[in-house]
């Protein structure tokens, strides 16, 4: 029955709710996040008390770490071995502790991400600087409280001669929150420091004259000072990290980029094999060899370069391509009486301020009771020098210590403690020489009483104290500053074709998106028709081109896509090379109608035209489709599409100001003739305007450009849906204005209309390229038909239901005369 009445149903979500509330009421305070006042974790906090406790000291040999860990972790530190060691160890790391607090012999890790050796192997002991951490601990000047199994006290807190919070720094995630401090000069936080207990009301820009930002061990420059100011301010903020870079001259005409010393937190190996990275796959051209000469001299990372390769350019590429330039987050949040906050520099030095006044006046306060405890028996004993002989009398007719004390007290008046010091004494110390050192003594304690007894009644005293302590660390510990603070902005221009090698290669695109490039050797040894593309896809461009060059390709969906070309995937010229859809999504029906070389992107003369099946045409220019930072995964609209069933059935690239015509034909046999001037500049998203007055059921086939010197000698050749072939002069169709109806081009049969399949634009004698939705293939050589007026509907040259629909009409090559 008792058992039962122990069994409490309660709903799942207040079991969870209040479990892991208190786990994270524990990680917080007592896990993840640093106290204000010490800058420690618990975990931090305990291994320097529990190596202070076995005096493993600086000024002790080295004991084993596997001693320490076992010690914490039996003591103090009820957790798993490796979490304290990999403590242990961080608190000795030099690249990432601006000032060790451990020292260790043997592996210790490195900048390369390679672990520390196994602690059975290595020796630690607390650095010279932990000292000051620790310092006056026994003299109650913080709160100790019971460890885990109750037999041993642990501080809550450590004395902190230093605001080690910001001179060392801090990481740490817990359940809804998280912390990223930097570290600081010692010298210039405790000038601060200084500073602010001198003027309590000083603004933060007051106290920034003196921390001028964070101070990595590692070094590097920071870029700016805004995200300093925002992170001091608010507790958030960012900056930029550049690595400390030069170049140098080498033989042979040659440069070399020498990395001396790179950005906090950024593992070394890994920089170095991004790098060789960028060389292997010729991100960029330029450079010849990477090699990591770190020594016990200090780091060098050596970027050789080759012959007039732009240093500048491809240092500027390194910084923005890898780590050699990162972001650090400022997320300054500590425990500060016992809440998580976000703090900023000046709540942080205050903190310590606080913990450091209260630290030294427990100092002295113990130290003032401790030297009246002793003056009070120093008087007692010089007392005793004067009534020796009846002092002596009373102990000897007392009964036992303890009668005698009672005596003494009573006959002498003296205190307990003086009476208990009395029967102590040995008869050897009551001689002259001993009496002459006891008033001695008096004296200087007398002196330090009042000395204490001033410092706690007196604020500015206490004050200067504290100054005084603070200016002794900064003399014995401060160092000159390793983080370079620049006002220069951390912005990096980049020349892209500086860092692309000119040379010549083939490119080629197909309708369904495979992309490839290949060498003229690769190309000119494989036979014409081995091209790789699977037989159902076509060849949109095909073309030998420079490295250097853009490539605009343009969808039936009105979307674009810019590819410089020597980012191209390079293959044999026999494979099929890579599909667009391994970097951007494209809708299954999207493909590939156009692709245009473009040698400056900044040219504002150049427009492109576009017109839809629907009924709609618009200019562009190429200002509206710059490439944007997410080019390689997202396409860049060119045109918006008035439904589902849109699509643009020819995109041209065309001058701002021509002077050509175009034409635009139905699929019901209408073609209307404009001049392109009518058409306006729309924006990318704009759906444009209309280009023909549309019967239901109509749509555009195509269009042609003509050129107001040749339109007389331009022709059109048309493919019906029933398979015939028609060739008509362009200037038979009458010029009007935009959006009319047009002009039938063939005759309007009451049973099975012919409808316009496909046509082309070209001068005479030409082979033209019919391929079938069966994709058969045919020439048509227009010598050999006659031109036609608007009414002919042409010759039948193929059938369409054996040979399959016409579905694409090319322009081959001339006829010779």
């Amino acid at each position: 029955m008792a058992i039962e009445e122990r069994i409490r149903e309660m709903p799942l979500e207040q079991v969870m709710g209040e479990r892991f509330g208190r786990y994270s009421k524990y990680i917080i305070q007592e896990r993840a996040l640093p106290d204000i006042r010490d800058g420690l974790k618990p975990v931090q906090r305990r291994i320097l008390y529990a190596m202070y406790k076995d005096n493993n000291t600086y000024d002790k040999a080295f004991k084993k770490a596997a001693k320490a860990v076992g010690n914490i972790m039996g003591n103090y530190h009820p957790h798993g071995d490796s979490s304290i060691y990999g403590a242990l160890v961080h608190l000795s790391q030099d690249w990432k502790m601006r000032e060790p607090l451990v020292e260790m012999h043997g592996n210790n890790g490195s900048m390369d991400g390679d672990g520390p050796a196994a602690m059975r192997y290595t020796e630690s002991r607390l650095s010279k600087i932990s000292n000051l951490l620790l310092q006056d601990i026994d003299k109650d000047t913080v709160n100790m409280v019971l460890n885990f199994d109750d037999t041993e006290y642990e501080p809550t807190v450590l004395p902190a001669r230093f605001p080690n919070l910001l001179v060392n720094g801090s990481t740490g995630i817990s359940a809804g929150y998280a912390t990223e401090i930097p570290p600081h000069n010692l010298a210039e936080v405790i000038d601060a420091t200084i500073y602010l207990l001198k003027h309590p009301d000083a603004s933060l820009d007051d106290l920034m004259k003196y921390v001028q930002g964070p101070d990595f061990p590692t070094g590097a420059i920071v870029m700016g000072s805004k995200g300093i100011k925002e992170a001091y301010t608010s507790g958030r903020g960012r900056i930029q990290v550049r690595a400390k870079t030069n170049i140098q001259d080498i033989a042979g005409h040659r440069q070399q980029i020498v990395i001396t010393e790179i950005p906090f937190d950024v593992n070394k190996a890994l920089l170095v094999k991004k790098i060789d990275e960028i060389r292997l796959n010729k991100e960029i051209d330029g450079i010849s060899e990477v090699r990591d000469e770190t020594d016990r001299h200090g780091l060098s990372i050596v970027v050789e370069l080759k012959k007039n390769a732009d240093a500048e350019n491809i240092l500027n590429y390194l910084l923005k391509n890898t780590d050699l330039q990162v972001s650090y987050n400022f997320n300054m949040v500590a425990i500060d009486h016992m809440t998580p906050m976000q703090v900023g520099l000046k709540q942080i030095l205050s903190s310590y301020l606080e913990h450091d006044i209260q630290v030294v006046t427990k100092r002295t306060q113990c130290d003032l009771k401790k030297a009246e405890n002793r003056l009070e028996i120093i008087d007692g004993l010089i007392h005793v020098m004067d009534i020796l002989d009846q002092v002596i009398k009373t102990i000897r007719a007392s009964k036992n210590k303890a009668d005698a004390k009672t005596n003494l007290v009573k006959e002498f008046q003296f205190s307990e403690r003086q009476a208990e010091a009395i029967v102590s004494l040995q008869l050897y110390r009551l001689t002259n020489t001993d009496i002459k050192a006891l008033v001695a003594e008096q004296k200087a304690l007398t002196e330090q009483a009042e000395r204490y007894r001033r410092i706690l009644n007196d604020r500015s005293i206490l004050e200067k104290e504290i100054i005084k302590e603070l200016r002794q660390v900064k003399k014995d510990f401060g160092s000159p500053r390793k983080t370079e603070i620049s006002t220069e902005v951390a912005k990096i221009e980049i020349d892209e074709k500086a860092l692309v090698a000119d040379e010549q290669v083939r490119v080629l695109i197909s309708r369904d998106g495979y992309l490839k490039r290949s060498s003229l050797r690769s190309f000119q040894s494989t036979s014409d028709d081995d091209n790789g593309l699977p037989e159902s896809d076509v060849i949109v461009y095909e073309k030998t081109i420079s490295t250097l060059a853009n490539l605009y390709l343009f969808t039936n969906k009105g979307n674009v896509i810019y590819r410089p070309v020597h980012e191209l995937t390079e293959t044999k010229w026999k494979e099929t090379g890579q599909h667009l859809s391994q970097e951007l999504g494209l809708s299954a029906s999207e493909q590939i109608i156009r692709v245009f070389e473009i040698d400056d992107l900044a040219d504002e003369q150049t427009n492109f035209l576009l017109a839809t099946n629907d009924g709609y045409i618009k200019q562009l220019n190429l200002n509206n489709l710059q490439p944007t930072r997410t080019y390689r995964s997202r396409a860049i609209s060119a045109m918006k599409m008035k439904s589902d069933s849109s699509v643009v059935v020819r995109v041209d690239k065309i001058k701002r100001d021509t002077k050509q015509e175009i034409v635009l034909f139905t699929h019901k046999a209408y073609a209307v003739r404009y001049n392109i001037d009518e058409i306006p500049e729309s924006g990318a998203k704009a759906v444009g305007v209309k280009s023909v007055n549309l019967k239901d059921d109509d749509f555009i086939v195509n269009y042609v450009l003509l050129d107001p010197i040749y339109v007389d000698n331009t022709r059109v050749g048309i493919i019906t849906d029933r398979g015939a072939f028609k060739q008509l002069e362009a200037n038979s169709i009458n010029k009007v204005s935009r959006a009319k109806r047009g002009v039938l081009v063939l005759r309007e049969l009451k049973t099975k209309p012919h409808r316009i399949a496909a046509l082309v634009a070209y001068g005479q004698n030409h082979v033209l390229k019919l391929v079938t939705s069966s994709l058969r293939k045919f020439d048509i050589n227009t010598s050999d038909y006659p031109i036609s007026d608007r009414y002919s509907n042409g010759s039948f040259i193929i059938d369409p239901t054996v040979d399959g629909n016409p579905n694409k009409l090319l322009l081959g090559r001339p006829l010779a005369d």
